[in-house]
């Protein structure tokens, strides 16, 4: 699996509803066929909804407050819902919905165009100068298979271009941003007129893929071609972990390969959890409870929101 691509929907909520919107654009250009294997592995992988003993759902108690943390994945199948009893109990004990960032902003056109034009590569600029030969063939190997399409997908920035190869791929196997578990909250809160908030904002989403270095972003695009043959099987795998409440295996799967770099690690996980605790603590001093959906990525591991919260002597039990 390649669990850089992945983590990015267990990381980021703007890229997952962005490069869907671009993708099923693409795929109106020129993949009719598309829809065939999509409607196709939609059935296959249709499967009866079953409760879980554990949800990756944890109420957070202390200095007067409670909180729900809940680990999304930023793409779902129909298979997925309904969500386990505990999702539910704990969206409806809260008044105030959290997420990474406001939906309403990344909905927004400007945003989306915004997102667009950061990935876009500069007039000046052609994807053959910018990766190496080798990553440039894997290239041009995937997208043969997309024709006209493909020629466009190629003034893409290779993370980006990354991005939006893998968006595709799980387009194919049948899962939606739409239905993200972030999104089904976010709808939820608008039909019950429930706050909702940020904890960033999209632009600072999009700035930590930005603002990687062309040696990043050229690895993280080849290691995405290199495994999307084998993506199904192990993102099958992650989520039947996510869905039973299984956090070290979803921390193994999602976290090992990160670790290994470094400086990524750093800037999109341990970096933004650093900068929502604050204000995450000041959610326990309200009267009313609040639900924070983030990422799954962010809660587990040593650097993880719960581990950080249990450090600063708040009681965490999963729901």
């Amino acid at each position: 699996m390649n669990r850089r691509m992945w983590r990015s929907r267990l990381r980021t909520a703007s890229a997952s509803l962005a490069v869907a919107r671009l993708t099923n654009r693409r795929a109106k250009a020129g993949a009719s066929a598309l829809r065939v294997v999509l409607a196709a592995a939609v059935i296959a992988l249709a499967m009866p909804a079953h409760a879980a003993a554990r949800s990756f759902l944890w109420k957070v108690t202390g200095k007067g407050g409670v909180v729900y943390v809940a680990g999304s994945v930023h793409m779902l199948t129909p298979a997925h819902y309904p969500l386990s009893p505990a999702f539910d109990a704990a969206y409806k004990d809260s008044d105030l919905l959290v997420e990474e960032l406001d939906m309403a902003e990344l909905l927004a056109p400007a945003a989306q165009m915004a997102f667009l034009s950061k990935g876009m590569l500069g007039s000046d600029q052609t994807l053959d100068k910018l990766i190496s030969p080798a990553t440039l063939a894997l290239v041009n190997k995937t997208l043969a298979d997309l024709g006209p399409a493909g020629e466009m997908l190629k003034k893409f920035k290779p993370w980006l271009l990354a991005m939006t190869l893998e968006q595709l791929e799980m387009q194919k196997a049948g899962y939606d941003a739409s239905l993200g578990l972030d999104k089904h909250f976010y709808d939820r809160a608008q039909e019950h007129g429930k706050s909702v908030m940020g904890l960033e904002t999209a632009e600072y989403q999009i700035s930590r893929f930005e603002g990687m270095t062309m040696e990043q972003q050229d690895h993280l695009l080849a290691e995405t071609l290199k495994q999307l043959e084998t993506e199904k099987a192990s993102i099958t795998k992650l989520l039947d972990a996510w869905k039973s409440g299984d956090a070290p295996t979803v921390e193994k799967i999602v976290l090992a390969d990160l670790k290994s770099d470094p400086a990524l690690y750093q800037r999109l996980l341990v970096e933004r959890n650093r900068n929502w605790m604050p204000k995450i603590e000041e959610l326990f001093s309200r009267k009313g409870h609040a639900l924070v959906v983030v990422g799954a990525a962010h809660l587990v591991g040593p650097d993880g929101l719960l581990t950080m919260l249990k450090s600063k002597g708040y009681t965490i039990e999963q729901q």
